[in-house]
């Protein structure tokens, strides 16, 4: 059995991933399109998450012949999750890689920056908690899973407010002064962390509650799997959705949302988020069958593919100029300022660019589907 609607819910979690990511200006950006600064969660903080959240659904499909039968699962079972896990990992690695290597050669960037490769980013945070989550789900029992994942976010609650790390007070949720930020510092080094700041947003520490968020959709796939096709389904979904929102915002109150760190409230609030989506999709896609999702479902099956590559050609149009000099303008921001803020404005211009990126990727990724073309991992 395969849902239509899951795959529309991927592909409107990585369009608007491309869309979140590729501004014209990073100082020209309507609030709902940015991240929170700290605390708090826009509409842009709930991409992460449901992308995870659809990691989870699909594996309650994908591994459903393993957890349903009671014979030993096989060895190149888990070989074959931990390659799929290893290559997100590499990939995202590459791509951290290639913005160094890009600067050393357009820009003479010193060979040493080498050795300052962000080793955590999305991909990354994605294939941990694909294959911590594989692996919990493969041996433990339903229930047992679910204790899993409540003992995580009580757990990560408990560890992030109650002790004290490196001089700063007890429950200090600044950039500085969590726990996480400590642990990457300790274990990966400050300058292998994002913009060599005091912390990672895709750390280790905050991978923990982020595989609950997998193992909430995986348990959302599980219970649709054998429910019927009826408006009764969507509703259910709807009511549980709510049920998170409230649990979330009222936890939040002792425990920030905040995207950043990985809240467990944050978890539960984005959770809710991403079954209220999931029910609307469900009952327009699956009860009622209408095809408005036709055009998300195609980006929805390249989702790495569109992620990867996207970043690759981001990355090449800022490390590229037009012009020589200093003051030399980077080739995005050059398309930016003379293609999109003559005729938009600055603010509109840099919505208009994001739009157009992701316009020019549906088209390619069209182009892909009517050949038949699926890059799979």
């Amino acid at each position: 059995m395969r849902f239509k609607s899951l795959d529309v819910f991927r592909g409107i979690a990585i369009a608007s991933m491309i869309l979140v990511n590729n501004p014209g200006s990073w100082k020209q950006v309507y609030p709902p399109l940015d991240h929170a600064e700290w605390h708090g969660c826009t509409p842009t903080d709930l991409v992460f998450p449901f992308f995870l959240f659809i990691v989870g659904c699909a594996m309650s499909f994908s591994l459903s012949k393993y957890t349903q039968t009671t014979t030993k699962i096989a060895t190149n079972i888990y070989w074959r999750i931990a390659r799929r896990a290893a290559i997100l990992f590499i990939l995202g690695l590459l791509l951290n890689t290639s913005s160094i290597a890009l600067d050393v050669l357009l820009n003479s960037a010193p060979v040493e920056n080498f050795g300052k490769i962000r080793i955590m980013g999305v991909l990354q945070r994605i294939g941990l908690a694909y294959f911590i989550s594989a692996i919990a789900i493969l041996n433990l029992s339903p229930r047992n899973q679910k204790l899993l994942a409540v003992a995580v976010l009580l757990g990560y609650w408990a560890a992030l407010t109650a002790g004290a790390v490196g001089g700063y007070t007890a429950g200090e949720l600044t950039p500085e002064g969590n726990l996480g930020g400590y642990v990457d510092r300790l274990i990966l080094g400050s300058q292998h962390l994002y913009k060599g700041g005091p912390f990672d947003p895709e750390g280790l520490l905050s991978t923990l509650p982020a595989i609950v968020t997998v193992l909430i959709g995986y348990f959302t796939g599980e219970w649709l799997r054998v429910q019927p096709i009826k408006t009764r389904t969507s509703v259910n979904l709807a009511i549980g959705g709510l049920s998170c929102l409230v649990i979330g915002r009222l936890w939040g109150f002792y425990f920030p949302i905040n995207k950043q760190l990985w809240t467990s409230s944050y978890v539960v609030f984005t959770a809710g988020w991403a079954l209220l989506l999931l029910a609307a999709c469900y009952e327009t896609i699956e009860v009622r069958k209408w095809k408005w999702g036709w055009p998300f479902e195609i980006m929805g099956l390249n989702a790495i593919f569109l992620f990867v590559a996207s970043g690759i050609v981001a990355r090449l149009l800022l490390k590229t100029h037009i012009g020589i000099g200093k003051t030399a303008p980077t080739t995005y921001t050059w398309i930016y300022e003379n293609w999109f803020v003559p005729w938009a404005g600055p603010l509109n211009g840099s919505l208009a660019f994001a739009v157009t990126a992701v316009l020019c990727w549906w088209l390619i990724l069209y182009g892909m589907y009517r050949r038949g073309w699926a890059i799979k991992i």
